[in-house]
C-alpha cells in the first residue's frame, strides 16, 4: 500500500467517524425535538427570535452599555480631579465654601473636606458592576492617589473618597453621572415587545393549526368507519385544497360503497331466488339419499354465498354505537358452550366502548368459531386500555406455523398441514374479521396461545 492510499484510507476513515458523530447528534436532537406541528412551528419562531435578542442584547451591552458607562465614570473623574487641582493650586479657606459652590453649580457634585483621617476599609463588592470597575480604573489612571469609593450604599449616589495632602475630599455624584442607568429601559422595551409578538404569533399558530388538527380527526373518523359531522375546509389555502381533496375522496368511496352494495343485493336476490327454487324442487322429491345430498350441497351453497357477500359488502353502513364487550364476549362463550367446547371469559377493564355492534360481534364470532372448529377448549379475554380495546381468542388446536400466520387472512385460502381439511368452510372468516378491525382503524394479529393453539388477537383503538 503506497503512502497515497493508506492518506485516502485515513480521509475516508475520518469522514465516517465524522458523520457517525452527526448522525448522533441528530438522533439525539431528534429525540428531544418536540414531535407537534404546533410546538415546532412555535420553535421555529420563538429560537431566530431569542438567538437575535441575545446577540442584539449582548452587543448593546458589551458596547454600547459599557462604553457609555466608561465615558461618564471618564467625566465625573475628570471633574473631581479638576476640583483636586484647583484645591490644592487656589486654596479658599478652610472650609472650601467657595470651592464647594462651584462644584454643586456648575459640575452637579457635592464635595466635603474631611479630616486626613484613614480611608475606610473596602466594602462589599457587587457581583456585577460595570461602574465599580470603570470609576476604579479611571481615578487610578487620572488622579492615582489614593481613593475609596462606595456604588452599593445609596442607590441613587456614588460616593467617592480621594486621600490628599492635607485632607480627604468626599464627592458624591448622582448615579446617572457615572452609569448608564436607563440601560435597562432599552431590555423592557426589546423583551416586552418579543412578549406581544410572541403572543400575536400563538394565537395565529393555534389559527392555523386548528384546521390541520380537525382535517387529521375527521380522516381518522372517517378510517374508523365513523360519521365526521360538520366538518369543512378552512385555514390557508393549502391546507383548504387537502379538506377539500378529502372531501372528494370520501364522496367517491361512499358513491363506490354504495353502487357495490347495490349490485351486491341484486346479486344477492337472483342467487337466493335460484336456491329457493333448487329448495322447493327438492321437497318436491322423494326422500332418499341422493335428495339429502343435494339438500347438504344446497345448504351449503347458500352457506357460502352469505359469506362470500359479508366479505364483499364489508359491513361499511352500520354506524357506531357502545356496546358491552363483556356481554358480547359471554354471548359468544355461551354458544361455544352449546356446541360442546370449553370456554372461559374474562375482561379487565370498563367494557363499553365504542364500535359498529354487528361487524365487531361478527368479527369476535368469525375466530371464536374459526378457535372452536379446531379446538375443545376456548378462552376469551379481554382488556381496556387508555387508547386500545385489546380481545384474545385461544383455543388448544394444532395451531399454525409462525411463517403462514400472514397468509390465513388470504381470502378462499386454507391450510393443508395445519387445519383439519374435513371442516366445511369457505376460507374467509379471518379475511371478514380481519376486514371489520381494520374498519374500526385496528387489525387481527396471530400468534401462541397459553393454552397450546392458536391465539388471535383483536386491538382496536377506542
Amino acid at each position: 500500500m503506497t503512502a497515497f492510499e493508506a492518506s485516502i484510507r485515513g480521509v475516508r476513515a475520518a469522514a465516517r467517524g465524522v458523520g457517525g458523530l452527526w448522525d448522533a447528534a441528530g438522533a439525539w436532537v431528534n429525540a428531544r425535538m418536540p414531535k407537534g406541528l404546533y410546538a415546532r412551528s412555535l420553535l421555529i419562531i420563538v429560537t431566530p427570535m431569542l438567538i437575535l435578542q441575545s446577540v442584539v442584547a449582548f452587543v448593546f451591552l458589551e458596547r454600547h452599555y459599557n462604553l457609555v458607562t466608561r465615558r461618564l465614570s471618564q467625566a465625573v473623574v475628570q471633574d473631581i480631579a479638576a476640583i483636586i487641582d484647583v484645591y490644592q493650586s487656589y486654596p479658599q479657606g478652610r472650609d472650601a465654601v467657595t470651592l464647594r459652590k462651584i462644584a454643586a453649580d456648575r459640575l452637579g457634585l457635592k464635595i466635603d473636606l474631611l479630616p486626613p483621617e484613614p480611608l475606610p476599609p473596602p466594602g462589599p463588592k457587587p457581583f456585577f458592576s460595570v461602574l465599580d470597575s470603570a470609576l476604579s480604573r479611571e481615578i487610578g489612571r487620572q488622579i492615582g492617589k489614593p481613593f475609596w469609593i462606595d456604588t452599593v450604599g445609596n442607590s441613587n449616589l456614588v460616593e467617592i473618597r480621594i486621600q490628599l495632602d492635607q485632607a480627604v475630599l468626599r464627592a458624591f455624584a448622582v448615579r446617572s453621572q457615572a452609569y448608564a442607568s436607563n440601560s435597562h429601559i432599552f431590555i423592557v422595551w426589546m423583551v416586552g415587545t418579543s412578549l406581544v409578538l410572541l403572543g400575536v404569533a400563538i394565537l395565529f399558530l393555534r389559527n392555523q393549526i386548528k384546521p390541520i388538527v380537525r382535517l387529521a380527526e375527521a380522516a381518522e373518523a372517517f378510517g374508523k368507519g365513523r360519521d365526521v359531522p360538520g366538518f369543512r375546509p378552512r385555514g390557508a389555502r393549502e391546507v383548504r385544497q387537502a379538506a377539500i381533496a378529502f372531501q372528494e375522496m370520501k364522496r367517491r368511496i361512499e358513491r363506490q360503497i354504495d353502487q357495490r352494495t347495490t349490485m351486491l343485493a341484486g346479486v344477492s336476490h337472483d342467487m337466493r331466488t335460484v336456491l329457493t327454487r333448487f329448495k322447493l324442487e327438492l321437497a318436491l322429491l322423494d326422500d332418499g339419499p341422493e335428495v339429502e345430498a343435494l339438500k347438504r350441497d344446497v345448504e351449503e351453497m347458500q352457506r357460502m354465498l352469505e359469506a362470500y357477500l359479508a366479505f364483499a359488502r364489508g359491513e361499511g353502513k352500520e354506524q357506531p354505537a357502545m356496546v358491552d364487550v363483556k356481554e358480547i364476549l359471554d354471548e359468544l362463550a355461551a354458544e361455544a358452550l352449546r356446541h360442546g367446547k370449553r370456554a372461559t371469559v374474562s375482561f379487565a377493564g370498563p367494557p363499553i366502548v365504542q364500535v359498529r355492534p354487528d361487524s365487531f360481534k361478527r368479527c369476535i364470532a368469525n375466530l371464536v368459531a374459526n378457535a372452536g372448529r379446531y379446538g375443545s377448549a376456548l378462552a376469551l379475554s379481554g382488556a381496556r386500555e387508555p387508547r386500545w380495546l385489546m380481545v384474545h381468542v385461544d383455543d388448544n388446536g394444532p395451531g399454525i406455523p409462525a411463517d403462514k400466520r400472514e397468509d390465513v387472512f388470504r381470502p378462499f385460502l386454507r391450510l393443508d398441514d395445519a387445519r383439519n381439511q374435513n371442516e366445511i368452510g369457505t376460507g374467509l372468516g379471518l379475511s371478514i374479521a380481519r376486514d371489520i378491525a381494520g374498519v374500526h382503524g385496528g387489525d387481527i394479529t396471530l400468534g401462541d396461545s397459553p393454552l397450546g393453539g392458536l391465539r388471535a388477537t383483536v386491538r382496536i383503538p377506542v
